[in-house]
């Protein structure tokens, strides 16, 4: 299914268009949610409370780490939209392998980087002596096979970009399904603990970047890679980092706020603080990876519509998204707060740390319901080529609301108050991202009028 502007011309109105693309990809988003909710549950169980909250400090590791599957995923996927519906075959191709070049050549540098500071770079993200060594082995390992992550996280960008989101998710599917059977055999067959774990993610990920890879090797495959390809091309790698910058920053602001986070989490909780966080998280992220897919395959369609005029048919497409990303939180937010207690114990059997991440899941989730509005707004900015307000949305809400909050109510409330920091640092992006949308909508139609 690729997405050529006959079919928006033609018998496909907006709302077929965008059940036809957000599905497939809200489908995949949650496959990939998987991965990360996995390995903590087989850790948790395995491996004890202190593993877990080991596991915890790797997160803002390793959403830095995938900062460059990002930034290189997400704007070749946008080139290669175009000129796949321009009929460019070739210069499609160009822009994969160059992005799949300049992936290696960054995750290369931050692997190295990484390695060489490993253990000062845990400390300052708030490990202690009792969870280093678990965080530690679970890096040495998950840092050089970032190299596999990045560059099978732009595959999937590029497989979907190109027409094929319904293989890119059987193949994203099959990653999983590989890292649930290797998990149990690293972790307790092989007793290798919470470094079993991280083998096992490397492997599954490599697994989907190898099919993939086949993929576009193929002779039938009408994006194929060729040698040329990956000829380093000035302009198109300028064109794919331009691209790519917005969501790459968001993910720099997200790990730094992980750090910042920590930090406050140690200093009020100790390590099981950081170890309800990381369930927490768990679960907040599978939220978000839902309505991360309503978001891609919303972009594309609304790039369109308005690149053409069609502000009517953009705005409607926006609706869309934002009506299925009220119901994507809303029902987040109700399973969080009804069924706390039950998720935080999935991922530990030990008492006090399941009832720290049950209270904290309901807290942090209050705000749950109006997320949707904030994160397809965000996105909506993006697709009609405004990235400055789509970075300033996400920043305000970490650096101007969430991160004083931290130090405001933790002062005031301990460890309820950093709970309570993130639903009012949502509360406040939605806010913002209302004003932008209203000010946008002003803006149209007074150059309708």
């Amino acid at each position: 299914m690729v997405f050529y502007p006959q079919q928006v011309d033609g018998q496909k109105d907006a709302r077929q268009l965008f059940r036809d693309y957000v599905y497939p990809a809200m489908a995949n988003m949650i496959v990939l949610a998987l991965y990360n909710m996995v390995d903590r549950i087989f850790i948790g169980q395995g491996a004890g409370p202190l593993a877990i909250c080991g596991l915890a400090l790797t997160l803002p590791c390793v959403a830095l780490l995938g900062t460059v599957g990002t930034l290189t995923g997400a704007g070749a996927a946008a080139r290669i939209m175009t000129a796949m519906g321009a009929g460019d075959r070739r210069f499609a191709a160009k822009v994969l392998g160059n992005a799949l070049a300049l992936n290696a050549a960054l995750s290369a540098v931050l692997v190295a980087v990484s390695l060489a500071w490993l253990d000062e770079i845990l400390l300052a993200f708030g490990a202690s002596e009792a969870t280093v060594p678990y965080a530690r082995q679970y890096l040495q390992v998950l840092i050089p096979g970032s190299l596999v992550g990045n560059l099978n996280f732009t595959f999937c960008h590029a497989i979907r970009a190109s027409g094929f989101a319904r293989r890119s998710m059987g193949i994203t599917v099959a990653g999983v399904v590989a890292n649930m059977v290797l998990d149990p055999v690293f972790i307790f067959g092989f007793g290798m603990g919470i470094r079993g774990a991280a083998i096992a993610t490397v492997l599954s990920m490599g697994v989907s970047s190898a099919l993939i890879a086949r993929h576009f090797l193929g002779w039938q495959n009408p994006l194929r890679l060729r040698g040329a390809s990956f000829k380093p091309h000035v302009l198109t790698l300028l064109s794919v980092i331009g691209i790519g910058m917005a969501p790459f920053i968001m993910n720099i602001t997200t790990g730094m706020v992980n750090i910042i986070m920590n930090r406050y989490l140690v200093n009020h909780g100790g390590d099981y603080a950081i170890g309800a966080y990381g369930i927490i998280s768990c679960y907040s992220i599978l939220v978000s990876m839902l309505l991360m897919g309503i978001c891609q395959g919303m972009q594309p369609i609304v790039g369109y519509y308005y690149g053409h005029g069609k502000r009517r048919q953009a705005r409607e497409t926006l609706n869309e998204a934002l009506r299925l990303g009220s119901v994507v939180a809303g029902t987040g937010f109700i399973v969080g707060e009804v069924f706390a207690p039950a998720l935080s114990k999935c991922f530990t059997w030990d008492a006090r740390l399941a009832g720290m991440a049950a209270e904290g899941l309901r807290y942090t989730f209050l705000a749950m319901p109006v997320v949707g509005f904030q994160i397809v707004a965000t996105s909506y900015f993006q697709s009609i080529r405004q990235a400055p307000k789509a970075i300033v949305m996400n920043i305000s809400r970490q650096f101007v609301f969430l991160i004083p909050a931290l130090g405001w109510f933790s002062a005031r409330w301990g460890l309820t108050g950093i709970w309570l920091a993130i639903p009012f640092a949502d509360v406040m992006a939605v806010l913002i991202a209302l004003f932008f949308i209203r000010r946008e909508e002003r803006r149209q139609a007074c150059s309708n009028s």
